[in-house]
């Protein structure tokens, strides 16, 4: 295998998706953090605090607590590269959802234990089905009294239309909740709630039949065993054709404010989520372990680096290998680049990079040569297909209809840039 295919079989690319306040960009912080990309997590609850989601730069997104843009982060995980797109949750945000999941190979679906499955998820749903995009399901907030594990399964499949294989299963919620059994390693881990740093010994308990589960946790261990059991023989086996197609999820239980069963989907991501794949272009298909590079701009976000008033063009790598300073061709201009400042996002702190492969996720500052859908190729005439385009009638009909809704619309676009 040449190093260009290894490099590609290395990348995991997903965007984590959800209904607002389900969780979603604490989430985030924990995969970066169990993942060594930070040491400390944020708090994206506490406003005033010092500390802020990672993902979270924009000034309203800190006042808030809220994802408003689709931020890029990378980290390196059991020798995987993960670029993780965190998206908008926010219906007034979709727009910038649905252009970041044409970017990503597989995406993390994010549940409210306490809500189940709320209405923006089934629209995230929709546009991930429609393109067969692999769906993981991690099930959050298990430190609350929250619905029965059981009936949440049962609403994911009748609501989204998916079989659901559960690969870990909570013992306790609240008050009581223990931690998190792991179906394929056969063991439990226990967590202490509170603790937002990595590290330290694990507390392990192997066995569904281990006395001493039962004798540190009581009716909650026995109530776990009794579902699993139940769900060994009325869920089927998990299906990797099928989980590729867009027609089975994993699911997964857990608490990302305390850590629970954060792990665990961090090991679901690299060994289930599939590596970069072909894509499609309108000329042919193109494919990742290609010498030649491609990629195609997916976001343009202005203001970033407030002090500079800068604007970034996203690229996902398609195909090849990108080095700092290679002549590119914009194809729908014919004008050639030779970006010199090309950055990644290392926990959303910019790195100034010289190489990238298929699955990545690079910045390049634009002054206006680059749009939204543009393709950049070492020469060839292509152009990538898929990318979402949205009429500026939507946004007119809003400043006609309500003028009051018109005053807070241009305060909420300028603070976007």
């Amino acid at each position: 295998m040449s190093e260009l295919s290894q490099q590609v079989r290395r990348r995991r690319t997903f965007a984590i998706i959800s209904h607002p306040d389900a969780g979603k960009t604490t989430l985030t912080e924990k995969l970066l953090l169990f993942s060594g990309a930070i040491n400390i997590a944020g708090s994206v609850k506490a406003r005033k605090a010092a500390r802020h989601a990672t993902s979270d730069w924009m000034e309203i997104e800190k006042q808030r607590g809220i994802s408003v843009a689709s931020s890029v982060m990378q980290m390196e995980y059991r020798d995987c590269v993960i670029n993780l797109l965190d998206t908008p949750g926010h219906q007034d945000f979709s727009e910038d959802t649905y252009r970041v999941l044409t970017a990503v190979d597989a995406a993390l679906m994010v549940i409210d234990a306490g809500n189940g499955v709320e209405p923006q998820t089934r629209r995230l749903l929709q546009v991930c089905r429609a393109r067969n995009t692999p769906i993981l399901t991690f099930v959050n907030k298990m430190d609350r009294e929250v619905q029965a594990p059981l009936d949440l399964m049962d609403e994911i499949e009748r609501e989204l239309g998916m079989t659901v294989v559960p690969f870990t299963w909570p013992v306790g919620m609240g008050k009581t909740f223990r931690g998190v059994f792991d179906r394929r390693t056969d063991q439990m881990r226990v967590f202490a709630a509170g603790e937002d740093r990595r590290g330290g010994d694990e507390d392990v308990l192997v066995g569904l039949n281990n006395p001493e589960s039962v004798k540190r946790f009581g009716s909650e261990f026995e109530q776990a065993r009794d579902e699993l059991e139940l769900v060994a023989g009325a869920s089927p086996a998990f299906d990797e054709a099928l989980f590729l197609a867009g027609k089975q999820t994993p699911m997964l239980f857990g608490s990302a404010v305390n850590n629970f069963g954060v792990r665990e989907v961090l090991d679901a991501l690299v060994d289930l989520a599939p590596p970069p794949g072909d894509r499609p272009a309108i000329q042919r298909t193109v494919h990742p372990d290609e010498p030649k590079f491609s990629g195609v701009v997916f976001k343009i976000q202005a203001n970033m680096d407030p002090a500079h008033r800068d604007r970034i063009a996203f690229v996902r790598v398609a195909s090849g290998h990108f080095e700092r300073g290679m002549k590119l061709r914009v194809v729908r201009s014919g004008k050639d680049l030779r970006p010199n400042t090309v950055v990644s996002f290392l926990s959303q702190r910019r790195e100034l990079l010289d190489e990238a492969f298929a699955g990545d996720i690079i910045g390049i500052p634009n002054h206006g040569v680059l749009q939204l859908g543009d393709t950049l190729t070492e020469g060839e005439n292509l152009q990538f297909t898929g990318l979402p385009f949205f009429a500026p009638e939507i946004i007119r009909s809003v400043e006609v209809a309500d003028p009051l809704r018109s005053k807070q619309l241009r305060a909420g676009l300028t603070q976007l840039g």
